[in-house]
């Protein structure tokens, strides 16, 4: 916030104008001054409240000046009304605070009360509880409340503090005085908070957390003795605290509840804004929701620093170190996000990746699920990164937008008309649609990519259908396959060239034991032509059965695909067989190097680059030679 507008009222003759002046002369001024002073702003000093710009509008009750007042109502930020006798109090109720919900006005209201130089009978404690806190439980706009006086000096910067405070740190959204407790949202954001700062999760902020978080949100360090304080002052709420490791969430939350009630809930809101929460206590969009610009025939995979953050966090919330998420750990570790992510629920999770025997995903499972996350929605995985508090292990993203440096974009590659496909595509994670005949063993190919036992039961595949998992390629290196498996969306995927474009790989598969399962793959060639833009595996599935000949115009399978000129002919497995492994590790090194994967046509035009690539290394080798002959063999 830029500037913060208070807007001055009350009713005539109570001060309200003596109270500007005093604040900008610094003293009282005996003479009369005019009813209605012009604005006054103040720039920012060193005690402002997150340095802003104060505007203070003086206004007049006077009847034929309310529509002045009500335009100045409507623009402030925060209302300063002020009283200064028993007429003027009662007025207070019974006209000013329903004045301003009749306006519609929704902002805090900071109660003053002036000239106590001519009430020497009260004491300040006496007037607050006898006219002040009874209004403030009627009301509850009303933020604070204060004791002033122009004439004496008194309390005049502190009135003008409280209205800035009250804008900069709000305390209607963090604690409610009529039940005296914090609210649910500001306890749900407090409890987010805890949660990131228990860095091993064992529900308990210990010394070591506690010097984190005091260094992260106040930038300095907190003394051995000021833990020891705190943690006697939960133990006098929680008197079993003291037996305890460190500060437990219950008493995180019980200092928090401390502060808002002494009157320094402007503490919670540096804790909260430094964990990026907006004055509505919702995360900041611009933190969860950063610009991610995927380039055309790009792709968002996970960075290595993305990577670790999540087998991290896969190994905090293993509490029994069996190797597996079961349903409460994963409760635990999306506490401080909204629930699983929409599309993980949506596809039944974790039916999509590798399992253990009990059902409960795996690291390399984990790992997997965010790789296919991040390809298919990488807006997803930034949310998330945010919520699950992922910082960045260097200083190159900036504090607005940490969350970007988990993730990287790939090189295009794009596939244009005529070009030659390219040798090699740099990425890691790769999308493959799974096509073919109903029942010719696409569902079964998924299960034995994720490891799961063969099931003879045929059940028909209607709404698309994933599976993600790791893939060891030769050399050892390691990549991540997507199998997509279209349902009845094939046709319509088929006929979008946008969709065949964000896929890598198509993996086209039949029935071998079925005379009518590769006439299925030859009509599609033949009805999508473009098709043929895009790298293509054969698999003849369930060769564990009698090989059938199959019909069809263009002969056998393996007579086709050599006439159509693809480089690799059919291969024949069945997902019962132990070597299906190498399938998907053909699918992920045709999809790693396209041009293994397209048909060869005669008319292709030749490729020079490598030729210019070769002769100017000999070129290169050879003047190095030459200079070394030169320096070796030329005349001293």
């Amino acid at each position: 916030m830029a500037t913060v507008r208070i807007c001055v009222c009350g009713d005539e003759g109570i001060g309200k104008s003596s109270i500007i002046t005093s604040l900008v002369k610094d003293v009282f001024v005996t003479h009369k001054i005019q009813p209605v002073l012009p604005p006054v702003t103040l720039p920012p000093t060193i005690g402002t409240p997150e340095n802003v710009t104060t505007t203070i509008v003086d206004t007049s009750a006077l009847p034929h000046e309310r529509n002045a007042l009500k335009r100045e109502l409507r623009k402030a930020n925060v209302i300063l009304l002020v009283y200064s006798d028993h007429y003027s109090y009662e007025r207070v109720a019974l006209f000013w605070m329903p004045f301003f919900r009749s306006l519609g006005v929704n902002v805090p209201v900071v109660l003053c009360a002036n000239k106590s130089d001519l009430q020497r009978n009260g004491s300040t404690p006496q007037v607050v509880s006898d006219e002040m806190l009874p209004l403030m439980n009627e009301f509850k706009e009303i933020d604070s409340c204060i004791r002033t006086s122009a004439k004496e000096h008194h309390n005049i910067n502190e009135v003008f503090f409280l209205c800035q405070k009250a804008v900069t740190h709000p305390i209607a959204p963090l604690y409610d005085t009529k039940e005296a407790a914090l609210k649910p949202t500001a306890v749900s954001a407090l409890k987010r908070v805890f949660f990131l700062c228990d860095k091993d999760q064992d529900g308990y902020l210990s010394d070591a957390e506690v010097h984190a978080f005091q260094q992260k949100v106040f930038s300095k360090d907190i003394t051995d003795s000021e833990v020891s304080d705190i943690r006697r002052t939960i133990g006098r709420y929680f008197p079993d605290s003291e037996s305890e490791p460190g500060v437990s969430e219950a008493g995180f939350i019980l200092l928090n509840k401390i502060f808002a009630e002494k009157g320094r809930h402007e503490t919670i809101w540096l804790i909260l804004r430094k964990f990026n929460y907006t004055d509505s206590l919702s995360l900041r969009d611009s933190f969860i929701h950063p610009k991610f610009d995927v380039p055309p025939f790009s792709s968002a995979e996970l960075s290595p620093e993305g990577y670790r953050f999540f087998v991290d966090l896969f190994l905090r919330a293993d509490k029994d170190n069996d190797g597996g998420l079961s349903p409460s750990e994963l409760s635990a570790l999306f506490a401080p996000t909204p629930g699983l992510p929409r599309q993980w629920a949506e596809a039944d999770f974790p039916s999509e990746t590798v399992r253990n025997e009990n059902g409960y995903i795996t690291l390399q499972g984990w790992l997997a699920q965010w790789s296919m996350t991040t390809f298919e929605s990488p807006t997803t995985t930034l949310e998330y990164l945010a919520y699950l508090g992922f910082e960045p292990s260097s200083s190159s993203t900036t504090s607005n937008t940490p969350t970007l440096s988990a993730l990287r974009t790939t090189k295009s590659r794009r596939r244009r008309a005529g070009a030659r496909p390219p040798a090699r595509v740099e990425r890691n994670v790769f999308l493959c649609y799974v096509i073919g005949a109903p029942s010719s063993g696409k569902s079964s190919l998924l299960d034995a990519f994720l490891g799961r036992s063969f099931s003879p039961l045929y059940h028909p595949t209607i709404k698309p259908r994933s599976a993600v998992n790791s893939v060891e390629l030769r050399g050892g290196k390691q990549c991540y396959l997507v199998l997509s498996e279209l349902g009845e969306l094939e046709p319509a995927i088929l006929e979008n060239r946008a969709k065949l474009e964000a896929c890598d790989l198509l993996c086209f598969c039949y029935d071998g034991s079925d005379p009518e399962s590769w006439g299925h793959v030859t009509g599609l060639l033949e009805k999508y032509k473009h098709l043929e833009e895009v790298p293509a595996v054969f698999v003849a599935l369930k060769a564990d059965r009698d090989k059938a000949m199959q019909r069809g115009e263009g002969g056998q399978p393996e007579e086709w695909v050599a006439a159509q000129g693809w480089q690799q002919g059919p291969v024949h497995v069945s997902v019962q067989w132990g070597s299906i492994a190498e399938v998907f590790v053909n699918l992920a090194e045709s999809a790693m190097y396209p041009g293994t994967a397209y048909p060869k046509k005669d008319d292709e035009p030749v490729e020079y680059t490598n030729y210019y690539l070769a002769a100017g290394a000999v070129m290169c080798a050879a003047l190095a030679a030459g200079i070394v002959w030169r320096r070796n063999f030329s005349p001293s």
